[in-house]
């Protein structure tokens, strides 16, 4: 594996190396001891899969707050995804900076968000799914997210947002008070 900084610090790009014959292949999604030179060791005990119908849908943007906050690693295992991490740790020099990448079926990558990031994604292709391995366990009463178009945070989506839910249409704006995520 090899792992690629982002110009926001703690988030990571992850290249998986998979191994092929005649047969098919194998990928490694995850290894303790490759991740360990991150700083942290990596309890994952959470996986979630999800399927995206429509190019175009967004998802997001979601986080956990404490005691419940998560970590994620992320693999576009159907489609092709341009996937979105926004630094909402308070204090954090990069707060409200969002950095995307597209994880595809075929390009292999996977994105690592540390606690304290909101997750969203839009689908590029007509169905997408990803799989999630998450550090905690879904707390719905610690859910908060923030707007796909916020016009704070300014992400530039590669298609017009659609399909979203009544949820994420629902989530606030970073300008109504928003003090980012302890972490």
């Amino acid at each position: 594996m090899k792992f690629h900084a982002t110009p926001i610090p703690g988030l990571v790009v992850v290249e998986t190396e998979p191994r092929a014959d005649p047969r098919g292949r194998l990928v490694r999604v995850f290894g303790a001891s490759e991740f360990a030179p991150l700083g942290r060791e990596w309890r994952f005990v959470q996986v979630n899969l999800s399927r995206t119908i429509g190019r175009g849908s967004v998802r997001g943007l979601h986080f956990q707050r404490p005691p419940h906050a998560e970590a994620k690693l992320i693999r576009c295992v159907r489609g092709c995804v341009f996937d979105v991490a926004v630094d909402c740790r308070t204090g954090s020099p990069t707060f409200l900076r969002w950095h995307g990448v597209e994880l595809s079926e075929d390009n292999e990558r996977e994105y690592l968000l540390p606690e304290g990031f909101a997750h969203g994604f839009q689908s590029l292709t007509d169905e997408a799914e990803l799989l999630y391995q998450h550090t905690a366990e879904y707390a719905p009463a610690h859910e908060g997210g923030l707007r796909h178009d916020d016009p704070r945070v300014g992400i530039a989506w590669p298609l017009p947002a659609a399909n979203l839910s009544a949820r994420d249409l629902a989530l606030p704006f970073s300008g109504d008070g928003f003090q980012g995520v302890a972490t």
